[in-house]
């Protein structure tokens, strides 16, 4: 592989495993559902942008917008508020590691909902996963469970989502680009999400002005759900599927960098065995998969994160 490969893998895994930071340092201002408005609102912008300059299509008459909108809630909106609500409560590399278990969940939900089938070595990875889960949980007898258990649940419906919403796109979204998936899905990320917050949240003006906040919002929205998906799609065109969902495996050893550098947040031996189970059995789970199978659901659960 040439060496710009690994120069666009280790950045693309920066900016994806950057956002639990950026999300960690906006819940300090802003509503969860804000934040999925501004990221989601950043990230159209600059698709837009991307799509007129490439002059890639946008057909929107053409566009079914129905199933587009179920996935937009599903992939995107949902998860997306459940991830910044769960940060209110989880240090940001305790939610990047509990993200990882997403492909693990994705045939989970397959197997339970759509009749999938999974070999002995599938299982297996499933079963390290979960046991991975366990040790994140940090079962003692005094204190039960030592990790906020309402931030956990919420970061692991998340997944759920997400593997739902890998299944369903498979089903729902044949035949569109997936440029016009993203911008569809952002347009209506946008709209609902915003629409929730000006009900239920309020935004200021002060902090929305805050060159800390626009700072983070452009990596979180620009770069995260923007610029992300084209490196991620270079990854896969110059390089190969395999290679480019290796970006899977970096991002929780990224976003840790990230809170322990800039959040100070601690590293415990629990979290680190937790992680190497759960990518023990997020490579073991999905390494008979398809080329085709692994683009897909890497894309719909990384692509805009």
């Amino acid at each position: 592989m040439p060496r710009i490969l690994y120069i666009v893998l280790i950045l693309l895994s920066l900016i994806w495993g950057g956002s639990f930071y950026f999300i960690k340092i906006l819940i300090e201002d802003f509503g969860p559902w804000t934040i999925v408005f501004l990221r989601s609102f950043l990230g159209l912008v600059t698709i837009m942008i991307i799509m007129l300059v490439l002059r890639k299509p946008f057909e929107i008459r053409k566009m079914p917008w129905f199933p587009l909108t179920v996935m937009a809630l599903i992939n995107t909106v949902i998860p997306w508020a459940l991830i910044a609500f769960s940060e209110t409560r989880l240090s940001s590399n305790m939610a990047s590691v509990l993200n990882a278990t997403t492909p693990l969940w994705t045939i989970i939900v397959g197997i339970l909902f759509f009749h999938a089938t999974i070999n002995r070595m599938q299982w297996l990875g499933i079963g390290m996963g979960l046991i991975g889960l366990i040790i994140l949980l940090e079962i003692n007898p005094v204190h039960i469970i030592s990790v906020d258990l309402i931030g956990f649940v919420c970061m692991i419906a998340a997944t759920v989502c997400y593997g739902f919403g890998s299944q369903l796109s498979k089903r729902l979204l044949k035949g569109l680009s997936m440029y016009q998936i993203t911008f569809c899905t952002l347009f209506i990320g946008s709209l609902s999400s915003g629409s929730i917050a000006l009900l239920f949240e309020s935004i200021s003006i002060t902090h929305l002005a805050s060159w800390t906040n626009i700072s983070v919002l452009i990596g979180l929205g620009v770069f995260g759900s923007g610029i992300a998906y084209i490196l991620f799609y270079y990854l896969v065109q110059k390089g190969s599927a395999e290679f480019a969902t290796m970006v899977t495996y970096l991002i929780p050893a990224t976003a840790i960098i990230w809170g322990y550098t800039l959040l100070n947040e601690e590293v415990s031996w629990n979290l680190l065995i937790g992680l190497v189970l759960v990518l023990c059995g997020v490579f073991i789970s999905t390494k008979k998969q398809s080329n085709k199978v692994v683009d897909v659901q890497m894309m719909r659960q990384q692509e805009l994160r």
